[in-house]
């Protein structure tokens, strides 16, 4: 693994109430040796005193704007670009700046982070014109939380590298509420040692990091979760609908759920909106299914039969078809009563 050793200024960086110097980055190469997923909780080789100076963010959805806004919070200097520059604008009011593309903002920072919508606008960002790679060169880093297929982490990582740049994939398992009180989990492969660099910022933004070894793991396991997310989701729909049509209470079986062997979460959360049709985005349809449509092609590369996935990606098809690709995935539910109410 390529290494480079850099100069990185001195910052105050404000964790709590306690204000905090920020030394130069750690240059001493670190190894490689097996695929082992290494957790924040057992890493204590990096300390809040090692974040990096000058950080960018890149996409400002409903997940990059709040991590972003709890590294302004911590103090760090954030330099914010989204293809809609008026969801700058919030974090511009509590101290962000502005660089009018991806490759500027790479260029004036020493970590870049970028959090996009799809495999696309990922390597687009990174790779494309005025991109990400333009930007990078010696002593910087890539570290690119966007969910994308492992082929597209790869690609982003061979632009970055040739610059003499480091990569590091790191897809986030979370949504809105999570990214907003900094409880995400983050799942990172590449360059270990942009992995110990970045992890007080991880930490930041999350409650656990796992690194996983080389690039397109993280993409794996993020596909993985999302996957059985997705799937479980629907199995769930499916039981609502069922309880309720046999003269139950639905909101009783979610509380039953809670309680059981079966409690996750999820189904607690959200749950009693589903009774009530209502579905605020946390983490939208269309997303929800393009993971699945991901996670299959993944399955399909290493031929593993994911039927289960399958008839769950095309529930949220036909969601989607039914106008609901910007509602929260648990939308799914509408696909199961459309379907009722077309053989009636």
């Amino acid at each position: 693994m390529a290494m480079c050793s850099s100069f990185y200024p001195l910052l105050h960086i404000n964790f709590g109430n306690k204000a905090r110097l920020i030394f130069p980055f750690p240059t001493k190469p670190q190894s490689l040796v097996c695929f082992k997923a290494f957790s924040s909780q057992a890493d204590t080789s990096t300390t809040k005193d090692d974040i990096p100076a000058r950080i960018g963010f890149l996409g400002l959805g409903i997940m990059g704007s709040p991590m972003a806004q709890n590294l302004l919070k911590a103090g760090c200097d954030v330099t914010v670009w989204n293809r809609t520059k008026s969801k700058c604008d919030p974090l511009l009011s509590i101290g962000a700046k502005y660089k009018a593309s991806p490759e500027e903002v790479a260029a004036s920072c020493d970590i870049t982070f970028a959090m996009l919508a799809d495999p696309e606008s990922a390597a687009d960002v990174a790779c494309g014109k005025r991109g990400v790679a333009s930007g990078m060169g010696p002593g910087k880093g890539y570290v690119d939380v966007s969910t994308v297929d492992g082929d597209t982490s790869k690609l982003i990582c061979q632009h970055i590298k040739a610059t003499g740049a480091q990569f590091l994939e790191a897809p986030v398992s979370g949504s809105k509420k999570p990214a907003e009180d900094g409880q995400l989990i983050f799942l990172t492969a590449g360059d270990r040692s942009l992995y110990e660099v970045v992890g007080p910022l991880l930490d930041i933004m999350g409650k656990s990091r796992f690194y996983l070894g080389d690039v397109g793991n993280g993409a794996a396991m993020k596909l993985v979760v999302n996957m059985i997310m997705g799937s479980m989701m629907a199995s769930f729909s499916e039981g609502l609908l069922l309880s309720e049509k046999v003269g139950l209470d639905p909101s009783v079986l979610v509380e039953v759920i809670s309680q059981g062997a079966i409690s996750a979460p999820m189904y607690s959360m959200k749950g009693p909106s589903m009774v009530k049709s209502l579905y605020p985005t946390a983490f939208p349809l269309k997303h929800q299914q393009k993971d699945l449509r991901l996670a299959l092609g993944l399955a399909e590369s290493v031929s593993q039969s994911t039927p289960i996935a399958a008839a769950a990606n095309e529930l949220y098809k036909v969601a989607k078809s039914h106008g609901l690709s910007d509602d929260d995935f648990s939308a799914v539910i509408e696909a199961l009563k459309a379907r009722i109410q077309d053989k009636k």
